[in-house]
Protein backbone atom coordinates (compact mmCIF):
# COMPACT_ATOMS: atom_id res chain seq x y z
CA UNK A 1 0.00 0.00 0.00
CA UNK A 2 2.44 2.39 0.76
CA UNK A 3 4.53 1.45 -2.19
CA UNK A 4 1.29 2.54 -4.29
CA UNK A 5 1.04 5.32 -2.62
CA UNK A 6 4.39 6.56 -2.81
CA UNK A 7 4.35 6.13 -6.90
CA UNK A 8 0.86 8.03 -7.07
CA UNK A 9 2.61 10.86 -5.23
CA UNK A 10 6.18 10.58 -7.93
CA UNK A 11 3.62 10.72 -10.22
CA UNK A 12 1.66 13.57 -9.19
CA UNK A 13 4.86 15.67 -8.74
CA UNK A 14 6.40 14.54 -12.08
CA UNK A 15 2.66 15.74 -13.68
CA UNK A 16 2.89 18.76 -11.77
CA UNK A 17 6.82 19.76 -12.61
CA UNK A 18 5.84 18.86 -16.19
CA UNK A 19 2.95 21.33 -16.76
CA UNK A 20 5.01 23.96 -14.04
CA UNK A 21 8.01 24.04 -16.94
CA UNK A 22 6.93 22.76 -19.71
CA UNK A 23 3.44 23.68 -20.61
CA UNK A 24 2.87 26.64 -18.45
CA UNK A 25 3.71 29.04 -20.45
CA UNK A 26 3.07 27.62 -23.95
CA UNK A 27 -0.54 27.63 -23.61
CA UNK A 28 -2.34 28.69 -26.38
CA UNK A 29 -4.92 32.05 -25.51
CA UNK A 30 -7.25 33.79 -27.80
CA UNK A 31 -6.20 36.99 -29.18
CA UNK A 32 -8.55 38.82 -31.40
CA UNK A 33 -7.01 40.85 -34.63
CA UNK A 34 -9.01 43.43 -35.87
CA UNK A 35 -9.18 44.66 -39.46
CA UNK A 36 -7.38 46.77 -40.72
CA UNK A 37 -8.71 47.59 -44.22
CA UNK A 38 -6.49 49.69 -46.94
CA UNK A 39 -8.56 49.37 -50.14
CA UNK A 40 -10.97 48.02 -52.29
CA UNK A 41 -11.19 45.93 -55.87
CA UNK A 42 -14.28 47.26 -57.72
CA UNK A 43 -16.82 49.68 -55.63
CA UNK A 44 -20.55 49.93 -55.09
CA UNK A 45 -22.11 46.95 -53.43
CA UNK A 46 -19.54 44.74 -55.91
CA UNK A 47 -16.43 46.41 -53.68
CA UNK A 48 -14.14 43.89 -52.31
CA UNK A 49 -12.58 44.67 -49.51
CA UNK A 50 -8.29 44.59 -48.96
CA UNK A 51 -6.49 44.65 -45.79
CA UNK A 52 -3.45 46.43 -45.66
CA UNK A 53 -1.22 42.91 -45.49
CA UNK A 54 -2.72 42.58 -48.89
CA UNK A 55 -5.59 39.61 -47.70
CA UNK A 56 -8.67 39.86 -50.27
CA UNK A 57 -11.85 39.52 -47.63
CA UNK A 58 -14.29 38.63 -50.21
CA UNK A 59 -16.70 37.21 -47.05
CA UNK A 60 -17.00 40.93 -46.12
CA UNK A 61 -19.59 43.56 -46.67
CA UNK A 62 -18.11 46.99 -46.19
CA UNK A 63 -20.52 49.50 -44.70
CA UNK A 64 -22.22 51.99 -47.08
CA UNK A 65 -20.50 55.22 -44.70
CA UNK A 66 -16.95 53.16 -45.40
CA UNK A 67 -15.00 54.91 -48.16
CA UNK A 68 -11.70 53.53 -49.46
CA UNK A 69 -9.32 54.05 -52.45
CA UNK A 70 -10.13 51.77 -55.33
CA UNK A 71 -7.15 49.50 -56.31
CA UNK A 72 -6.65 49.77 -60.30
CA UNK A 73 -7.82 45.94 -60.87
CA UNK A 74 -10.55 44.21 -62.74
CA UNK A 75 -11.52 41.96 -60.27
CA UNK A 76 -10.19 40.25 -57.30
CA UNK A 77 -6.93 37.83 -57.68
CA UNK A 78 -7.79 33.82 -58.13
CA UNK A 79 -5.90 33.30 -54.48
CA UNK A 80 -7.01 35.00 -51.03
CA UNK A 81 -3.95 37.81 -51.50
CA UNK A 82 -3.04 40.50 -53.74
CA UNK A 83 0.39 40.60 -55.06
CA UNK A 84 2.76 42.31 -56.46
CA UNK A 85 1.94 45.82 -57.77
CA UNK A 86 -1.25 45.72 -56.28
CA UNK A 87 0.23 44.13 -52.86
CA UNK A 88 2.66 47.16 -52.55
CA UNK A 89 -0.35 50.26 -53.43
CA UNK A 90 -1.91 48.15 -50.51
CA UNK A 91 0.90 48.33 -48.31
CA UNK A 92 1.15 52.06 -48.57
CA UNK A 93 -2.53 52.73 -48.51
CA UNK A 94 -2.80 50.28 -45.60
CA UNK A 95 0.03 52.98 -43.60
CA UNK A 96 -2.41 56.39 -44.00
CA UNK A 97 -3.00 58.73 -40.58
CA UNK A 98 -6.62 58.19 -40.11
CA UNK A 99 -6.77 62.19 -40.43
CA UNK A 100 -5.58 61.83 -44.25
CA UNK A 101 -7.56 58.79 -45.20
CA UNK A 102 -10.52 60.77 -46.14
CA UNK A 103 -8.83 62.68 -48.54
CA UNK A 104 -7.26 60.25 -50.37
CA UNK A 105 -8.81 59.38 -54.00
CA UNK A 106 -6.92 56.70 -55.86
CA UNK A 107 -3.21 54.80 -56.38
CA UNK A 108 -1.72 53.57 -58.99
CA UNK A 109 1.58 51.72 -59.89
CA UNK A 110 3.28 53.32 -62.42
CA UNK A 111 7.48 53.72 -63.47
CA UNK A 112 8.28 56.15 -60.51
CA UNK A 113 6.57 53.16 -57.98
CA UNK A 114 3.31 53.59 -56.18
CA UNK A 115 1.19 57.43 -56.80
CA UNK A 116 -1.52 58.28 -54.44
CA UNK A 117 -4.06 60.94 -55.70
CA UNK A 118 -5.58 62.86 -53.29
CA UNK A 119 -9.21 64.46 -53.93
CA UNK A 120 -7.74 67.45 -54.33
CA UNK A 121 -5.45 66.54 -57.54
CA UNK A 122 -2.54 66.37 -55.28
CA UNK A 123 -0.56 63.44 -56.10
CA UNK A 124 2.03 61.54 -53.77
CA UNK A 125 5.07 59.88 -55.20
CA UNK A 126 6.12 57.28 -52.72
CA UNK A 127 8.42 55.15 -54.97
CA UNK A 128 8.23 51.42 -53.34
CA UNK A 129 6.32 50.76 -49.78
CA UNK A 130 9.63 50.90 -47.54
CA UNK A 131 9.10 53.25 -44.79
CA UNK A 132 5.45 53.58 -45.89
CA UNK A 133 4.62 55.45 -42.68
CA UNK A 134 7.83 57.80 -42.25
CA UNK A 135 6.66 58.57 -45.78
CA UNK A 136 2.88 59.42 -45.17
CA UNK A 137 4.37 61.08 -42.00
CA UNK A 138 6.79 63.44 -44.43
CA UNK A 139 3.43 64.05 -46.45
CA UNK A 140 1.20 65.21 -43.86
CA UNK A 141 4.02 67.74 -42.65
CA UNK A 142 4.06 69.10 -46.26
CA UNK A 143 0.12 69.39 -46.35
CA UNK A 144 -0.14 71.10 -43.48
CA UNK A 145 3.13 74.04 -43.96
CA UNK A 146 0.91 76.54 -43.50
CA UNK A 147 3.85 78.67 -46.19
CA UNK A 148 2.38 76.17 -49.03
CA UNK A 149 -1.14 77.13 -50.25
CA UNK A 150 -0.66 75.17 -54.01
CA UNK A 151 1.08 72.22 -55.28
CA UNK A 152 0.79 69.21 -58.01
CA UNK A 153 3.42 66.62 -56.94
CA UNK A 154 5.04 65.28 -53.40
CA UNK A 155 8.06 63.10 -54.20
CA UNK A 156 8.28 61.29 -50.90
CA UNK A 157 11.04 58.48 -52.30
CA UNK A 158 13.20 60.13 -49.45
CA UNK A 159 11.04 60.73 -46.48
CA UNK A 160 13.78 63.30 -44.79
CA UNK A 161 13.80 65.50 -47.77
CA UNK A 162 10.50 65.96 -49.19
CA UNK A 163 10.64 67.45 -52.72
CA UNK A 164 6.92 69.59 -54.10
CA UNK A 165 6.50 70.53 -57.27
CA UNK A 166 4.07 72.62 -58.96
CA UNK A 167 1.28 75.15 -58.27
CA UNK A 168 -1.79 73.63 -60.26
CA UNK A 169 -3.90 72.18 -57.26
CA UNK A 170 -5.00 74.35 -53.43
CA UNK A 171 -4.15 71.81 -50.62
CA UNK A 172 -7.17 70.07 -48.62
CA UNK A 173 -8.81 71.88 -46.54
CA UNK A 174 -7.73 70.96 -42.64
CA UNK A 175 -9.65 68.41 -41.02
Amino acid sequence: MRRALAVLALAAVAAIAVYWFAVRDTVVAPHLRGLHLAATIGSGEDAVPVSANGEVLAWLRLPEDLTLPELPLDEPPKGDRVKGPALEQVRVLGAVPPALRPYILRSRYGESGVDVELNSGIELGFGDASQAALKWKAAATVLADPSTEALDYVDLNSPGRPAIRGEGHLLPPSP
